[in-house]
């Protein structure tokens, strides 16, 4: 499973995160393996089931 970068930075700036949403599209690749950001994914307060793309057919 993997998240797409957009889908963290769209969802903290709806939370008026604006600093923290940049740092996400400067740090992080453009797909996300939630496991290997575990840490990062919790300090952010994100649930990856709640960003994760929906699985090909």
């Amino acid at each position: 499973m993997r998240i797409a970068r957009h889908r963290i930075v769209s969802t903290l700036r709806e939370r008026g995160q604006q600093a923290r949403a940049d740092w996400v599209e400067r740090e992080l690749p453009e797909r996300v393996d939630p496991a290997k950001h575990t840490g990062l994914l919790a300090t952010l307060r994100l649930d990856p089931a709640d960003l994760a793309d929906a699985p090909s057919p």
